[in-house]
């Protein structure tokens, strides 16, 4: 997969590597020359000079052929900017990007652009956000017979019920995040594009909780 990061600090750099070691062709983007310093000399992908927001930049970085943008520069506007061009004009499918004001959130995210807020933004978000089909574990207890998983809500589940979700002793929806703010899961609680779920499950019944997230029902 060619995936494209707009900004070289601290977390796009350690995003870039992370992304190339795991096999992804990865071009990095930044307006300083000197960012590129942070990126190791095993870094394999393409460091591409200038502001992630112009277009002739973004086609220096393969954004015809990238099937996911992560914006991580320093400014909101910029990243909101550039995520839009990703999504509206080049129709990548997967575009992320980062904010510091968690006001901003909800609107963004009704453009259909994820977003994590400055407070919880870590490498590991943004990966969760690139890759959102993967069920990603947060916590085993000491027997490893239950699991509490984080899944992005898939798009046939926006707009429904999520009740379905309590399976008893199967499975149950713990929480949601929702324009950055974590809430308690309530009965009749109805899905939004973007959520994020919680999910407390048995081990022996977590492919059964993934065969139910993929179908849309039971």
């Amino acid at each position: 997969m060619h995936i494209i990061v707009l900004g070289c600090g601290r977390i796009g750099a350690e995003l870039a590597v992370t992304l190339d070691k795991d096999g992804h062709s990865v071009a990095i983007v930044d307006r300083d020359r000197e960012s590129f310093r942070r990126l190791p000399d095993r870094f394999t992908g393409r460091a591409v000079l200038g502001n992630g927001f112009d277009r002739s930049v973004l086609e220096q970085a393969g954004i015809d052929e990238a099937e996911a943008v992560a914006a991580v520069m320093y400014g909101d506007n910029s990243n909101i900017v550039a995520a839009r061009i990703a999504r509206e004009t080049y129709a990548v499918r997967r575009v992320v990007a980062r904010i510091k004001d968690p006001k901003r959130a909800e609107i963004y995210q009704r453009l259909g652009i994820p977003t994590v807020a400055t407070v919880t933004w870590t490498t590991d978000q943004v990966l969760r956000r690139l890759f959102p089909d993967d069920t990603v574990t947060d916590w085993t207890d000491p027997s490893g017979s239950l699991l509490l998983v984080e899944r992005d809500l898939p798009e046939k589940w926006a707009g429904r019920r999520l009740d379905p979700l309590d399976g008893r002793d199967r499975y149950r929806l713990m929480a949601i995040t929702r324009a950055g703010e974590a809430r308690l899961a309530v009965p009749g609680l109805v899905g939004q594009e973007g959520d994020i779920l919680h999910v407390l499950v048995r081990k022996d019944t977590a492919e059964e909780l993934e065969a139910l997230l993929r179908g849309g029902e039971e």
